[in-house]
C-alpha cells in the first residue's frame, strides 16, 4: 500500500507542479489548447494565474510528502488535493457538453479519477505507520 500511495503522490505533483507552472506563466496557452476549457466561462487571465499559482502551492505539499513520505505528511497531502478536487469535479459534472459526447467522456473520466485515486491512496495512508 506503501507504494500505491507514493505513486499517487508523485502523480498528482507532477501534474499539480505542470498545471502551475503552465496557468501561471502562459495561462492563454492553457484556455486555447485544451479541449474542454472553453466550455466553462470566458478566458480571463486574473482567474487563469491565480489558479495556476494556487496549483503551484499545492504540488509544494504533494513534493514534501513524496520526499518525507510519513503518514502525517502524506494524509495532509492527499487531503488537501480532495479538498480541492472533489468540488472541480462537481463543477466539471454538471458542465458536459451533450453535442461533445466523446470529450464529456474524456472529461468525466479525468475529474472523477482526480477524486477517486487520492481517496483510495488517503484511506491507504491511514494504515501506514
Amino acid at each position: 500500500m506503501r507504494g500505491y500511495v507514493r505513486a499517487v503522490l508523485v502523480i498528482f505533483a507532477a501534474l499539480q507542479l505542470v498545471l502551475g507552472v503552465w496557468l501561471t506563466f502562459v495561462p492563454k496557452s492553457f484556455y486555447d489548447h485544451v479541449p474542454t476549457v472553453d466550455w466553462d466561462p470566458p478566458y480571463a487571465e486574473h482567474a487563469f494565474r491565480d489558479f495556476g499559482a494556487a496549483s503551484l502551492g499545492l504540488s509544494v505539499v504533494l513534493i514534501a510528502a513524496v520526499i518525507r513520505f510519513d503518514r502525517f505528511l502524506a494524509m495532509l497531502a492527499l487531503l488537501a488535493y480532495v479538498v480541492f478536487s472533489l468540488p472541480h469535479a462537481v463543477f466539471h459534472l454538471g458542465h458536459l457538453h451533450g453535442d461533445e459526447v466523446g470529450w464529456s467522456i474524456v472529461l468525466a473520466t479525468f475529474v472523477s479519477l482526480m477524486v477517486l485515486l487520492p481517496l483510495t491512496a488517503l484511506a491507504g495512508a491511514r494504515r501506514m505507520t
